[in-house]
């Protein structure tokens, strides 16, 4: 769409009004509106907490009787269907705004373009695509859970330059620094779940949380402790192997545990079981997806890792390395198979390279050529 100045300027405002709610709002997506009348901004507002009043209602609200004949900027198609809030296109129309512009179409194939034609239908001036891209952006779990079923994958990774995550007698606490652990923490602290297993519960006895005082400074203080939400801890048990003693399950947040067979033990209400004889990675994550969960985190050991790259579930990688070398004798970042020829292999497009205090965070995307099959090493066995 062609855009003027004034268009994109207050697309960027809504979008950065989006982001503010990246903390708290899912399973629903992040969205920002602005209002304006002219070149002034009569109303602005975000989405901030499922249930509660979406982005264009705050932002009418903020407006009043000022919306008549106004433009609306929102980041997300607004809904047209009755869920725990009345649709948004209706509360528009009722404003009598004049024109919106939509920075993209809902995801949901059941109901994209229903809120725009009710708009349009309505009298009301609709543009659609203005910044589009920065708008997919702010939901990719969203967009993917909406479009295939499936949650978006972050895999996190930590090592040495080596590709090392722990010495030969285990020690592994710590290869990256604060910050890097810091900033691990906002990362877990925007995903609906962090996916672990036995091994590393086993291994590590790690708390999995997102921990108020470990968040960086910007998080703390526009995310006050009261409203930080604790993701879904989901730990892959098969053969249950962890006890009720753990860390990761005595803490507040619930956790799920996915195994073969219930367990004998007695676990905190906070614990529930899925029973899942035999399930694949692929199936687990499905589950997930339809509980609701945009965003899957990844923090386990080289073996899961490695499972979810060959299986062609992993959508980003999120890897900090340290400036320390470990040694041949070390525990290595990823279990992958060997591959036989350089066209196999499977490549990555760095999308980020960021300092993060002595350490640096990689976050790479397959790239576009890569797929499923590409992921096979040549010399698996069928």
């Amino acid at each position: 769409m062609t855009a003027s100045h004034q268009d994109q300027t207050m697309m960027a405002r809504a979008l950065t009004l989006a982001a503010k709610g990246r903390y708290t709002t899912t399973p629903n997506p992040n969205v920002g509106c602005v209002i304006t009348s002219g070149n002034t901004i009569i109303g602005e507002g975000y989405h901030a907490f499922p249930g509660e009043p979406h982005a264009e209602v705050h932002a009418l609200k903020a407006a009043g009787d000022n919306a008549k004949g106004a433009t609306a900027y929102v980041t997300l198609e607004p809904c047209s269907h009755h869920g725990r809030t009345p649709p948004c296109c209706d509360a528009l129309i009722a404003a009598q705004v004049s024109r919106v512009v939509c920075a993209m179409q809902d995801p949901n194939p059941q109901v994209a373009g229903r809120g725009i034609a009710r708009l349009k239908a309505a009298g009301v001036e609709v543009a659609v695509g203005l910044m589009a891209e920065q708008a997919k952006a702010l939901n990719p779990g969203f967009i993917k859970r909406m479009k295939t079923g499936m949650p978006y994958v972050q895999l996190k990774l930590a090592g040495s330059l080596d590709g090392r995550t722990a010495l030969a007698n285990g020690e592994s606490q710590w290869i990256t620094g604060a910050a890097a652990r810091a900033d691990v923490q906002r990362w877990r602290a925007q995903a609906s779940a962090i996916l672990s297993t036995s091994e590393t519960v086993l291994a590590d006895n790690p708390s999995l949380n997102v921990r108020s005082t470990q968040l960086p400074d910007d998080v703390q203080n526009a995310y006050p402790k009261a409203d930080l939400r604790q993701p879904t801890r989901v730990i892959l048990d098969r053969y249950n192997r962890t006890s009720p003693d753990a860390t990761v399950y005595q803490l507040s947040g619930p956790v799920i545990r996915v195994v073969d067979q219930p367990s004998d033990h007695l676990w905190p209400e906070q614990v529930s079981e899925w029973i899942m004889p035999g399930a694949g990675l692929a199936e687990i994550l499905q589950v997930l997806a339809k509980h609701n969960m945009n965003t899957v985190w990844v923090e386990a050991g080289a073996t899961l890792a490695g499972a979810l790259l060959t299986d062609a579930l992993v959508d980003e990688l999120i890897v900090y390395q340290a400036p320390v070398l470990m040694g041949a004798d070390s525990r290595p970042l990823l279990a992958l198979e060997g591959y036989q020829t350089m066209s196999a292999l499977t490549r990555f497009h760095f999308d980020e390279i960021t300092p993060v205090g002595e350490d640096i965070r990689m976050r790479a995307t397959l790239s576009e050529h890569a797929s499923k099959a590409s992921l096979q090493p040549l010399n698996r066995q069928k």
